[in-house]
Order: structure tokens, then sequence, then C-alpha cells
């Protein structure tokens, strides 16, 4: 099987990444982080405007480059590396593939004019997509809403949430779940950063009113597809943080001392860093298992995201750990990209289930 890239793809990954070490320095990034409780917004209408990257995946008829899994794989990829916290996950990845069909909504965020939000996972789903209890019902020409979401990724930024709710049957039926664009400023939020910085908000949709989207009731197989596809561009997003960490680490063994002579001369040291490379080549190759497969049918596809979502936790856990003990005490710092980094990574481990959830799911699967 090739895994090149094609010459398209790879000079998205290099105009995305010399971008950001050049014109948008990692620490620049943080100090604007610093300053505002919500995200990146002048990075992403760079990105939606300059570069035309927020498009990358979208159908050209939307305005996009019409490319797919694979141009997500490689931005992701280019924005771990630089840990850029910027909602294409949350906006293009999630909410944007349940609007697959909605050509004039998609134009609208590949040319950053419309940021999306996906509120759909509520407190009690435990990452199960279907089930919900939240209710709409018919009010004129709209719909009435009332209910909560839970961890809503890119919430505190976004104009218009994507928000699934129930028109039919019970909390935990596969079918009856619908899609609504909601006005975001029709809801009540709650907005807080993740460890790693990544804005989200708590949500609560008390007669909130929405257009519905697509088919009432046949929502469940989109949102599982695009939860799916969340998983991949997480793992993805994964390679490059583990790549950069672990070049960091080399980098810092090689400046600092013991004993007369620099970290990077001890034998058992070196031994630890080729485990860390090992770790985090396992993650890039579970990340092409997930992408390559995400229009396989929908047991395999799941199948090999559970699979690629598990090997990917465990590995990078284990780059984090070892890139912070080999950083010394100034690997938890704030001081060192290596500390943002093990935030990252640490909310990568869990985001949309951690190993023993996708272990499990993949069990039962293969059952």
């Amino acid at each position: 099987m090739d895994f090149r890239l094609t010459e398209e793809q790879a000079m998205l990954r290099d105009t995305l990444s010399r971008y950001l070490a050049d014109r948008d320095p990692l620490d620049a990034r943080l100090k604007r982080r610093s300053r505002q409780p919500r995200g990146d917004a002048a990075l992403w209408r760079a990105l939606a405007t300059d570069l035309g990257i927020v498009g990358a995946a979208l159908p050209e008829e939307a305005g996009g480059m019409g490319g797919g899994a694979i141009e997500t794989m490689v931005v992701m990829d280019a924005l771990g590396e630089a840990l850029a916290t910027v909602p294409y996950l949350s906006a293009v990845v999630l909410a944007g593939g349940v609007l697959k069909q909605e050509t004039a909504v998609l134009a609208q965020v590949a040319d950053g004019s419309l940021l999306l939000a996906l509120a759909a996972l509520e407190a009690e789903s435990r990452h199960c997509w279907h089930a919900v209890a939240t209710r709409a019902v018919r009010d004129g020409d709209d719909w009435r809403i009332d209910g909560a979401k839970a961890v809503v990724l890119g919430a505190p930024d976004a104009a218009t949430l994507v928000v699934s709710a129930r028109t039919s049957g019970d909390v935990r039926d596969r079918d009856g779940v619908s899609l609504f664009l909601v006005d975001a400023a029709a809801v009540t939020r709650h907005d807080y950063r993740l460890i790693d910085g990544t804005p989200a908000s708590d949500v609560v949709l008390d007669g909130a009113h929405g257009a519905l989207v697509g088919d009432p009731g046949g929502a469940t197989p989109l949102l599982e597809a695009a939860g799916d596809a969340a998983v991949a561009a997480t793992v993805a997003e994964a390679a490059g943080v583990a790549r950069r960490m672990l070049a960091d680490t080399v980098e810092w063994t090689k400046q600092r001392k013991q004993f007369g002579q620099a970290l990077a001369g001890f034998q058992v040291l070196q031994h630890r860093m080729v485990d860390m490379y090992m770790a985090a080549e396992q993650i890039q190759s579970a990340a092409y298992l997930a992408t390559l497969n995400l229009d396989a049918a929908p047991d395999q596809r799941a199948r090999a995201i559970s699979a690629a979502k598990a090997v990917t936790a465990e590995a990078l856990r284990f780059v984090a750990q070892n890139a912070v003990q080999l950083h010394g005490a100034m690997g938890l710092t704030d001081e060192l990209a290596v500390g943002h980094y093990f935030k990252r990574a640490t909310a990568i481990e869990q985001q949309f289930g951690a190993a023993d959830h996708h272990l499990k799911r993949y069990a039962a699967l293969a059952a």
C-alpha cells in the first residue's frame, strides 16, 4: 500500500507547517491565549482567508478544495505539531461532518464567515451518539428544543450550534434523533477551557428554536460517522504532538549535562528515546489505519477507529510521560513547550473515549 502523499497534499502540509512555524510561532499564540478566554480568532481567520486551510476537506461546490479524510489527517497532524488551538475539529470535522449535504452552510464555514459547533453529547451519553434526552417538538415553522449538552467543543466562539435532539422514541433508541441549526445566542452557555486550553461549553436549551436539517429521526448514522472521523482526526493530531515532544526531548538531552557529559550520551536514555520513537511511529500508523477506513462499512470503520484510538492513547501517554521525565522538573512548567504539549496529550488520551472504552467497543464489534 502506498502511503505517500500526493503533490497537493504535501503542499498543504508544508504550507500550513511553515505558516505556523514562521508567521505565527507557538510563544506568540500562547501569549494571545493567556489574554483571551475564547479561541484564537486571529489564527482561524488566517487559516480560512489567507491560506484556505479551513476548506481543505470540504467539497468544491461549497467553496472548499474538494479533499477528504487524507486532507483532514494532514491538517490535524500539522496543527498537533504546532499546538494550534483552533476549532478545526469542532467546526469542520464534527459540525461539517453531519452537514455534508448543506452546501450553503459549508460555504460559509469554508470562507471563515460562519463558525459552527456540534452540540450532541450529553452528560449521561458516555460517548454514545444516539443516547439523546434532549427533545424537539414542532412550534409553528420551527422546532422548540429543550435539554442540555455537555463539553461542546468550540461552543464559546460558535455563531451557530448544530444540535441533536430527539423527535421520537426513547432516550437510547437509535432512531428518532434529528439535527437542528440553533442560533448560539438563543442558548445558555457555561464557557470554560479544558486542561489543554481548548475552549468548550456546557449548553442548556430552554425552549430555544431551531431549524430542522435533513430528514427527521435519521441523524444517528451521520453522528456516528462524524464521531469516528473526529477520532481519526484526533489520532492524526496526536501523531504531530508526539513527534514534537520527541524532537524537543532529543534536543533537550543534547544540551543538558550530568556527570560531565550530555544526557544524550547515556545509553539508558538513548534506549528510552528509541522507545519513544517507536511509540510515535505507532501513533502515525494508527492515524493511517483510522483515516483509510473512514469510507469502509460502519462496523469495519468502527473497529479500525477503536483500534487506532486504543493504541494511540497508550502510546501517546508513554511519549508524554517520558518527555516530561527526561526534561526533569522543567517539563511540567509553562516555561517550556513540552509542558503545554503534555497537557494536550492528556486531553487527547481521554477525548472521545479513553483506551478502555475503545477496547470494549472493539471487543463488542469483533464479537
